[in-house]
Order: C-alpha cells, then structure tokens, then sequence
C-alpha cells in the first residue's frame, strides 16, 4: 500500500511540476501555494471518481490508481487509448430494465376486434408524436439546465475570487489601518513611567491596535474555510457541465434518427424489426441521460 502511494505520489508531482512549466505567471513565493491548490483539486477529484458506484470500478481508474509497476502502467496506458467504447460507442454495452407497455398499447391489445385498423394507426401515431414531442422537450429543458447552471456556477466561482481577494486585499488593509492608527496612538502617550495611570491607558490602547491587527489577519486567512473549499467544488462541477454539451449533442441526434426511421417505416421503407432496434438503442441513451442528471444534481 505504502508502496501504490509512493508510485501515485510520483505520477501526481510529475503531473502538477508539468503544469507548473506550462504556466510561467507561477513564480516565486506563490509556486508553493499554486502547488498546494493543484494538489488539493486533484484530491478533490480523485475522491469524487472513487465514491462514484460506476466510475469507481472502471479497469481504467482501478489501474490509475493501484498499479506500480512501469511496464504494467505503459500497457495499460496503451490499452485505455485504443478502447473504442468511447463516446456514442459506449451506449451499445449499456443494458436497461425493460419498461413496462404503455397503458395506450395495452388498450389497444384488448380492444375490440371491430376497431378500424386506420383509426388504431392513428391512435398510434398520435402517442408516437406524443413521446416523441415529451423527449424533444426534455432534451431542450437539459440543454437549458445545462446552460443555466454553467452560467450560476461561473458566476459563483467568480464571486469566490473577488471575496478571496477582497478579504486578503482591501478588507485586511482596512482593519490593519485601524489598528495601525490605534498603535500610533498608544505609543504617543507611552511617555510615563511605568505603573501610572497613562502608562496603563497607553497599553490598553496598543492591545486595542493589536486586535484590530489580528482581526485583520482573520480576514486573511477566512477563505481558505469558506470560499476556497467551495470554489475546489464548484470547479468539479464545472468540469463536468464542459461535458453535458457533447453528451445532450449524442441525445438529441439518437432522437432525430429514430424520427427518420419512423417515417421511413411509415412509408414502407424500412423493417419493422429494425425500427424497434432504432427505439431500444435510442431508450437507453434516454434512460442514461435521465440517470446522468440525477447523478449530478
């Protein structure tokens, strides 16, 4: 174990030290504070991946996080960039329960036999537009919910860094002017001789700048409680709306498909076999963008 940490502690150096040559504004006392912050970023990560159910045992991430040989390492590495379950390939390996009949084909299953074939097509055609038109709404409200909360998060994490600087800037500058006015004060009237009544006012007004000074420092250092925790969080978050895009972009083009092949079945030019192929492959990306959003929120 000791050793696995050792190993992962090596790749984690070499990571952020790569990081660090690519941005050259690090320099100085802040190096070691930007370092600290990365790792704590990459922590933040490294638990969220292992508490997720599914991520968590994905061979990939199990052998980021426990192999130690190097050989082992580079072949898993090779192995990982040339999987081909990657994007909308990855959907075809996904199994979903099976629903259970719409209440709209069990009537119709029961119905009497003297109904008109065109009006049960039409009935059928009403509910297909139906479900298809509740998709269509529900891809749109994602890409809203999406936008909406990628703006709410950005805004956030800004308004984190502007308190930042403000509580180690201005706010601390501030309070360290009143208890420099207060110290300028105190030392004026320390001119008696010690244990007369001036000279105890003279201390008591020192303290008074002292503890403005430390209030002060206070500021200095409330962030790293409140707002930079919450800004690491906020930046996981970030990360993972940068994805939504492309995976609501696979959504809503399995959805334009399955119209295509309908009418194509409509109009006798496709199988019926294969447009029930087109709706359960299109289902379980449905289903996993309704689970994925669950997950996230």
């Amino acid at each position: 174990m000791a050793e696995a940490k050792a190993w992962q502690f090596y790749r984690t150096s070499n990571l952020l030290t790569s990081t660090l040559k690519k941005d050259p504004t690090v320099v100085g006392r802040y190096e070691e504070n930007f370092i600290e912050h990365r790792r704590v970023q990459l922590q933040n990560f490294v638990n969220s991946v292992c508490r997720h159910p599914v991520l968590s045992q994905s061979e990939v991430w199990q052998h980021f996080m426990t192999c130690t040989d190097e050989k082992r390492w580079k072949a898993g590495k090779r192995k990982a960039e040339k999987d081909e379950l990657v994007g909308a390939n990855f959907f075809t390996v996904i199994q979903v329960p099976e629903k259970p009949l719409d209440i709209f084909f069990i009537r119709l299953s029961l119905a009497r036999p003297i109904l008109h074939m065109a009006a049960r097509r039409r009935s059928a055609l009403v509910a297909a537009s139906d479900r298809r038109f509740q998709r269509e709404q529900e891809t749109d409200n994602c890409f809203k919910f999406v936008h909406d909360m990628d703006g709410a998060v950005k805004n956030l994490m800004a308004t984190g860094v502007d308190q930042t600087k403000k509580h180690q800037g201005p706010y601390k500058r501030e309070y360290q002017k009143i208890g420099q006015a207060f110290s300028m004060l105190g030392h004026s009237l320390d001119i008696k001789s010690s244990g007369s009544e001036q000279s105890f006012l003279a201390e008591a007004i020192k303290k008074t700048g002292d503890t403005y000074n430390q209030i002060g420092k206070l500021f200095e250092d409330q962030p790293k409680y409140d707002w930079e925790p919450l800004g690491d969080t906020l930046h996981l978050y970030k990360g993972i709306l940068a994805s939504f895009p492309d995976i609501l972009t696979v959504h809503k083009g399995a959805l334009q498909k399955r119209k295509e092949c309908e009418k194509l079945s409509s109009d006798h030019k496709m199988e019926q076999s294969q447009l029930v192929e087109v709706n359960r492959r299109t289902d379980t990306i449905v289903t996993k963008l309704r689970e994925a959003l669950e997950s996230y929120t």
